[in-house]
């Protein structure tokens, strides 16, 4: 049976618009993929280091050579890079944080990005025959023939890293105009509601 990663960005937890976006990704999903599992990596609960020396000396030194402090080093790495290939479909939530990712998902990412393991020295990805929905919450609307548009650097990175790794069937669901929750005008079921169909169309096979 298929299997869904979702990975949960947000820190509001309970008030963030993008995991409660997720969840409905993830309630279609399971609609269109009865008796799939679904894999919940949350990052705010998750101990991501960065990349430091060690880390780069486990990445580079065959396995077999690893020292305890360069395997403990790349554990993470592993652990997640081991995660990634057993899923089928992937959904990342994220707020948007000036035109971007949040630091914690860029840690992510310079986990799972590794040479020789998601990717070769050609630029060739190794994680193909997957399909990957990314959703990404902001305060002002950045969609396409908006004024700001341009300014939306992080679902075009996002793009671009995961075809790197060989995802390259990716749905993108661009939810602006998220503050309107904050300020009352509108209340979380009727911002949700919004990107119902951009869901129900992305959690498909």
């Amino acid at each position: 049976m298929p299997t869904l990663l979702a990975i949960e960005v947000s820190p509001r937890l309970d008030y963030s618009t993008s995991r409660k976006l997720t969840g409905e990704f993830i309630e279609k999903w399971k609609l269109e993929h009865p008796g799939g599992s679904v894999i919940i990596r949350d990052l705010i609960k998750t101990h991501l280091p960065f990349v430091d020396l060690p880390w780069i000396g486990g990445a580079f030194t065959p396995p077999e050579q690893h020292t305890p402090e360069l395997a403990a080093a790349i554990k993470v790495s592993d652990d997640l890079i081991a995660e990634l290939k057993s899923a089928d479909q992937i959904v990342i939530g994220t707020p948007m944080y000036n035109f971007s990712i949040p630091a914690i998902l860029k840690a992510y990412i310079d986990q799972v990005v590794r040479v020789g393991i998601t990717f070769t020295m050609d630029y060739e990805g190794l994680l193909t025959d997957k399909k990957a929905t990314v959703i990404v919450t902001s305060g002002s609307d950045f969609a396409p023939g908006t004024k700001y548009e341009s300014f939306n650097v992080a679902s075009g990175y996002l793009r671009q890293i995961l075809g790197l790794i060989g995802i390259t069937n990716v749905d993108v669901v661009l939810a602006g105009r998220a503050l309107t929750v904050d300020y009352g005008e509108k209340t979380m079921e009727e911002f949700v509601g919004q990107f119902a169909h951009a869901l129900s169309l992305a959690a498909q096979a």
